[in-house]
């Protein structure tokens, strides 16, 4: 399966976050999967490159042409496929097309987008790929307060809860994924449920 992980390109972040995203990914391509990721080659983004590479994974990298021209961000240069492309949106747009499922890890201001994103599209029917969010230390849970506190005030339908999962063990995390369990919703249950 190809997994499309979204996280911090930072490195200046604890080393906890380093560590599990890396020990995830070799996990993760050890069991046989692949990555799609914004082949950022610091951060979060780094340390899930080097864990697929060291589980014998495939890693496919998308990141914008402009990256490269503007020093944004240091590009992942051990990417068995780099895909360029014209802008953000594109990215985006390619990643989301190349994967099977979507891992989100720690991150900004970029990672929220990327999840809400993929979490609108799902609710509107775009795709039924698995979402997950590694909740390391504890790092997402002031947004599934927020979440919840969405649903409780009528904001979201309950029923969006199905539309993505919480995990701290990455061994819970990877089953899940691995199961692909699919909830079949149409737009009108996510509206009215």
């Amino acid at each position: 399966m190809r997994l499309c992980i979204f996280g911090a390109a930072s490195n200046e972040i604890d080393s906890k976050y380093i560590s599990s995203v890396e020990a995830l990914a070799e996990k993760l391509a050890k069991r046989g999967h692949n990555l799609v990721f914004g082949a950022g080659g610091c951060g979060l983004m780094g340390a899930a490159a080097r864990g697929f590479r060291k589980g014998g994974g495939h890693i496919i990298g998308v990141i914008p042409e402009f990256f490269k021209e503007a020093d944004v961000e240091t590009i992942y240069n051990d990417c068995d496929e780099l895909i360029y492309t014209d802008s953000m949106r594109e990215r985006k747009a390619k990643m989301e097309e190349k994967a099977e499922a979507f891992v989100i890890v720690p991150g900004g201001i970029g990672t929220f987008e990327e999840l809400f994103e993929v979490l609108t599209l799902k609710q509107l029917g775009r795709h039924n790929k698995p979402i997950v969010i590694y909740n390391i230390d504890g790092y997402y849970d002031a947004m599934e307060t927020l979440l919840q506190r969405s649903v409780k005030e009528g904001f979201v339908r309950e029923n969006c809860n199905y539309l993505y999962q919480y995990f701290t063990s990455d061994d819970d995390l990877i089953d899940y994924v691995e199961k692909n369990i699919q909830y079949h919703f149409s737009i009108e249950d996510l509206k009215n449920g």
